[in-house]
């Protein structure tokens, strides 16, 4: 399958429709919080405020891009910074289907660069276990602060150890890889390229690289955390960085659980709800939730919708050449 094709028809009409919808459901959240609200966060923040947010979403976006270079190239396939950024941000795109996993459109895109499909969505399947593990360890920092998200936090965890159990078990993988029929139906073809990219994901996880990788992931979450530290205080909220962070990183654990696109809903609640507990109005807890929001996850749909667009022009067909071509 061709870039071009899959970045044409119904399916990059699909892509517009997803991030439309969820545009257009978040729109109706902030509505709900009320525009007067938001728009006084915002003249609080300031221009200067809000740049800085940005900042450290930037950084965030960078630091999972190293991350991401790192796991090519364990899985053999260094691929040159430039086209692979552009490619990586566009994946942003799609951050709004259920549970990110729009944003494995990255191993199409990157198959034109010789990554084969099991390695890319390797690298993307080991991005998420290593986002999630770097959000339960930042909820860990406040977990005394509300012992209430105790059950949260251990379906996190949970979910971190099952993932790393799976991704050890090599010989188990090996084993089953060659047990699955070379020939047999969808469902068969399903499995032998899940555990294809399961055996390729244990590469990313080796404990020398484990360590080093969930360091870089935790710096790159907590620089969203902070950047929602910042815009608390800068409304005039009296709350402590250690918090903030907790409130973030839950917010976002509970948005991976949750599944939706996203995490729309699950996150957004969770800091509504955390913040007007530590005393906010409902009101400007809203209006913090919105604009870190805006920030962070349209912040990098809106780079990644321009980076789409980037990639749909550059392989478009050439009207001359695709004339010539129906002669």
């Amino acid at each position: 399958m061709s870039e071009s094709l899959y970045l044409s028809g119904w399916r990059y009409r699909a892509v517009v429709l997803s991030v439309v919808g969820s545009a257009l459901a978040y729109l109706g959240f902030s509505l709900w919080g009320g525009w007067h609200a938001v728009s006084n966060a915002v003249g609080e923040v300031g221009v200067i405020g809000i740049a800085l947010a940005l900042l450290l979403s930037s950084v965030n976006y960078g630091l999972r891009f190293l991350r991401w270079q790192t796991y090519l190239r364990v899985l053999g396939h260094p691929v040159p910074w430039k086209p692979s950024l552009t490619v990586y941000l566009a994946g942003f795109a799609l951050t709004t289907t259920p549970g990110k996993a729009g944003e494995a459109l990255r191993g199409v895109l990157l198959k034109r660069w010789g990554v084969p499909y099991p390695q890319s969505f390797a690298a993307f399947v080991s991005e998420r276990l290593s986002d999630l593990f770097a959000v339960v360890l930042l909820t860990l920092f406040g977990l005394s602060l509300y012992p209430q998200a105790q059950p949260m936090i251990v379906v996190g965890i949970s979910l971190v150890v099952i993932g790393l159990l799976v991704l050890s078990q090599r010989r188990l993988l090996d084993r089953l890889a060659a047990a699955i029929p070379s020939h047999g139906g969808k469902l068969i073809g399903l499995l032998r390229h899940l555990i294809q990219v399961l055996i390729a994901a244990q590469r990313c996880h080796r404990l020398s690289l484990l360590v080093g990788v969930t360091a870089l992931s935790v710096v790159a979450w907590s620089a969203e955390a902070l950047a929602f530290h910042w815009i608390l205080n800068w409304m005039g909220a009296d709350i402590e960085l250690t918090f903030a962070v907790f409130v973030y990183a839950l917010a976002m654990l509970a948005g991976a659980i949750s599944f939706m696109p996203g995490g729309l809903g699950g996150a957004e609640a969770v800091m509504v709800g955390l913040l007007v507990w530590k005393g906010m109005s409902s009101a400007d807890a809203i209006a913090a939730t919105v604009l870190i929001r805006l920030a962070t996850l349209w912040f990098a749909v809106g780079i990644g919708a321009v980076m789409l667009f980037k990639l749909k022009s550059d392989h478009a067909p050439d009207p001359d050449t695709a004339g010539h071509t129906s002669k």
